[in-house]
């Protein structure tokens, strides 16, 4: 793929993986993206998962015909992206690893060494010509590792932008952007909102044409579109007016007050009412729905004298990600000594700007006419 006279694409997609990081399904595979730019001297942007050394070399290698790299940039040191790299310096013996100091100690960890003879350390604002095209590196930490840069090409206006912009699925799937993008925005970079609105703040000060994430397509259109969810995702803004409603059941009673609170949403115009099962659906989805959208609700069981399993790990991922600017109700279910209200809101008591409703809805078993009355209640309050 040709993204520009001098820049070419020699990533690779994998179609064998299940799991992303052993823990995001991924049903149409991932992507994992490499660049080459052609100039006086020879860049490889960053490397891919070891399990494709041999396919991406050679995709460099059908780029470049009878020359050879200068110059490979490691934007980011995880695995999916450096796996390959060692392999690389071996091929291409004259080639200089161009990084940060905090790289080239993640590299001596995963390689045993961090080629103190063939390496060139960056920071902040340093820059590198290559003839015609001149890259300069901008330090992006916690996007979502330590080490991590980010790197603008003058000329073309393009910026690399590392897991920044990513997603999941290979480049071949046809599925939409955004929500692919969103999943994988607060499953792997979401904790680090304040760092990502630091990267859109530099990022602002360029003239960019285009985005080659490590992840994900090439973006070279409408790209106020793709840094505006960005920004929203980063601040934790909403993004869609509606409910999401979450929950756990293990009788289907709890699940019989939820359906009854959705139909009583839309009943009263809620623009959108969006519900999940925690044991059987995707967390990851789930977390994502809940910050895509302004208000929660959680309903789930006293469990062991706590609240069900799934509940608790769904409420975990919540905060590890700084849930905020929400307003949050609860539907509770007990036989005898329900508490899992007061576990959920307690669970979320360091949460910031964070409003509960004032009606709770508790159940003892099963729903009764006075549950009825705090579920209509409940939904007028969100309406």
């Amino acid at each position: 793929m040709q993204i520009s006279k001098d820049i070419f694409y020699v990533g690779v997609n994998d179609h064998h993986i299940d799991l992303f990081e052993g823990q995001y399904v991924v049903e149409n595979g991932m992507a994992y993206n490499s660049y080459v730019i052609v100039d006086d001297k020879v860049v490889v942007m960053d490397s891919v998962d070891a399990h494709f050394t041999g396919e991406w070399i050679d995709n460099v290698k059908a780029v470049l015909g009878d020359r050879e790299p200068d110059y490979i940039v490691v934007q980011h040191m995880e695995p999916d992206h450096s796996g390959s790299l060692a392999t690389f310096m071996d091929t291409f013996k004259n080639a200089v690893v161009v990084s940060n100091s905090k790289s080239f100690v993640m590299m001596k960890q995963f390689f045993g060494t961090d080629y103190e003879d063939r390496r060139l350390a960056v920071g902040e604002g340093d820059t590198l010509s290559l003839g015609r095209h001149t890259l300069t590196f901008l330090t992006a930490p916690m996007v979502h590792w330590p080490e991590v840069i980010v790197t603008y090409d003058n000329l073309d206006k393009v910026l690399f932008s590392a897991d920044a912009f990513g997603k999941f699925g290979a480049l071949d799937a046809d599925e939409d952007w955004a929500c692919e993008a969103r999943r994988y925005y607060f499953g792997i970079v979401g904790k680090y909102g304040v760092q990502a609105q630091g990267l859109l703040k530099k990022v602002s000060g360029l003239d960019v044409a285009t985005i080659c994430p490590l992840h994900g397509p090439i973006l070279n259109e409408n790209l106020d579109y793709y840094i505006n969810l960005y920004n929203i995702w980063s601040s934790y803004d909403v993004e869609a007016e509606g409910v999401f409603i979450a929950y756990t059941s293990v009788y289907g009673n709890t699940k019989k007050a939820v359906e009854t609170l959705a139909d009583k949403l839309t009943e009263l115009g809620c623009p959108k009412v969006s519900t999940c099962d925690l044991a059987r659906e995707d967390m990851a989805e789930a977390v994502e729905d809940a910050f895509k959208y302004g208000k929660l609700v959680l309903a789930t069981t006293t469990y062991n004298g706590d609240i069900f399993p799934f509940m608790r790990t769904f409420i975990d991922a919540l905060t590890e990600r700084g849930y905020q600017k929400r307003m949050v109700g609860f539907i509770e279910n007990g036989t005898w000594a329900p508490m899992a209200t007061k576990i959920m809101k307690g669970m979320l008591e360091n949460s910031k700007n964070l409003t509960f409703a004032e009606t709770n809805v508790k159940i003892r078993s099963a729903m009764n006419e006075a549950n009825l009355a705090e579920i209509d209640a409940l939904a007028k309050e969100f309406i």
